[in-house]
């Protein structure tokens, strides 16, 4: 039974349809109306850049933007896709021959969980692009009504019918963007022998 003194669910399950569970914080059922694809805030922003470049991702500026619904929580960008995309993600990325790597990029579907981000305020904008560090935020919130389906990326040939890539493509381009995000990082990082030299370069000279 949905708790009326708790606006943040009565907004999921009775404005949007969606499931929650109950405890605190309020928590959105995945694999119901949804499935999630979780990969690191840098590679998400990257990867929508690259689709709104293309003029296929649906992601104009603004709050009331038509386009998927995105989060932002604790460095981590969770895109909503069509539900049942979580079970083709591993198939997609072998076909997209980036099964053998270690991209940072999960799915979540049937049985999982996501924190849900408080309602979009009226006259408050989105999440700016580095979102929350704790609490789950809206970088681009869901559409008002119940109809959140027909704005996710799906297998479809045509993507959403609201302007989303399809899932082929968004999978592709957020691989892409997760292992270039990979190799920067790891760049950045200095082998280990010589991160152990630069500590004992650093220790203070003794004196006698």
């Amino acid at each position: 039974m949905v708790d009326p003194i708790d606006p943040v669910r009565h907004w999921y399950e009775n404005e949007q349809g969606w499931p929650t569970v109950p405890g605190d914080p309020v928590r959105l059922s995945a694999g119901v109306r949804f499935d999630v694809l979780d990969v690191p805030a840098e590679a998400g922003h990257a990867a929508l850049e690259r689709l709104r470049g293309d003029g296929r991702a649906g992601l104009r500026p603004g709050p009331a933007a038509a386009g998927f619904p995105v989060a932002l929580q604790r460095g981590r960008m969770l895109l909503l896709v069509a539900a049942g995309s979580a079970e083709e993600l591993p198939g997609l990325l072998d076909w997209l021959e980036w099964g053998t790597l270690a991209l940072d990029l999960a799915a979540i579907g049937a049985g999982g969980l996501i924190d849900a981000p408080p309602p979009p305020a009226a006259g408050r904008p989105p999440a700016g692009r580095a979102g929350s560090q704790g609490a789950a935020v809206w970088l681009r919130p869901p559409g008002p009504g119940r109809e959140v389906e027909a704005s996710l990326p799906t297998l479809s040939a045509t993507g959403g019918r609201g302007g989303a890539p399809d899932l082929v493509r968004l999978v592709s381009t957020v691989a892409t963007e997760c292992h270039r995000v990979r190799l920067l990082r790891a760049c950045d990082r200095p082998p280990a022998d010589l991160r152990e030299a630069g500590r004992t370069d650093a220790q203070p000279f003794a004196r006698s």
